[in-house]
């Protein structure tokens, strides 16, 4: 499994009880765990699958998450701070008008009166608003991403 093929969903914030369970804090608040079975470390730039034996998520900004192997909480300590990944095959699809972040790099961006002003290099999140840094070379732009600024995105193109 490549960096390519997942999407983040959070990361591990720190060990939790005896029995080498972790604190996650997903990205997604609304991150349903149900059907989860399997999440991807980032240890050390390699993507490694653990196993989920089960999990907890009564709070409303972390999940508990027990992996298989983890047993202890010296094992559990050394996953602290390491960004967990699921595959993008298991991704809710977006709804029309919506896109996730890494869905919309290297587009193309037109201005209806200046043409071209280069391809979409990331998204930055400024509190609640999102910017699309566009590689303008040799500098970058950024450009709201609401109303009036965008007013078309063409994922099939």
């Amino acid at each position: 499994m490549t960096i390519d093929e997942v999407y983040k969903i959070g990361y591990i914030s720190k060990t939790h009880g005896l029995k080498g369970e972790v604190t996650i804090i997903p990205e997604d608040l609304d991150m349903e765990m149900a059907e989860i079975k399997t999440i991807y470390i980032d240890l050390k730039q390699q993507l490694v699958p653990h196993f989920i034996e089960r999990y907890s998520d009564n709070r409303i900004d972390k999940i508990f998450i027990k992996f298989e192997d983890i047993n202890s909480p010296e094992k559990a300590q050394a996953l602290k701070g390491c960004s967990l990944y699921l595959p993008k095959t298991q991704r809710q699809k977006s709804g029309r008008g919506e896109f996730y972040d890494d869905e919309v790099l290297n587009f193309e961006v037109e201005d209806k009166n200046l043409g071209f002003l280069g391809k979409i290099k990331g998204i930055l999140q400024s509190g609640p608003n999102r910017l699309l840094i566009i590689d303008h070379l040799p500098k970058e732009i950024l450009i709201p991403l609401n109303g009036p600024f965008v007013k078309h995105i063409n994922k099939d193109r």
